[in-house]
């Protein structure tokens, strides 16, 4: 687990909740981004979406559906 990511669940047990709850979706769309452009770069390279959902521990039809149209 990433030093970001410890440290917000760190910050989450003990700040106000609703101002941890914003920094946490914060983290969760920027996790996002960076999966989004990794799977791009990995098709990019040929790689297939069995591997890339295998990496992402879903289906190569939930990888291609949530990434394939992009």
């Amino acid at each position: 687990m990433s030093t970001s990511i410890r440290t917000a669940l760190d910050m989450a047990e003990g700040g106000e909740p609703i101002l941890e709850l914003r920094r946490i979706r914060e983290a969760q769309h920027h996790l996002e981004r960076a999966t989004a452009e990794q799977v791009r770069r990995a098709r990019a390279r040929g790689y297939s979406w069995q591997a890339i959902g295998g990496a992402l521990e879903i289906t190569k039809q939930a990888a291609h559906k949530k990434f394939g149209k992009r």
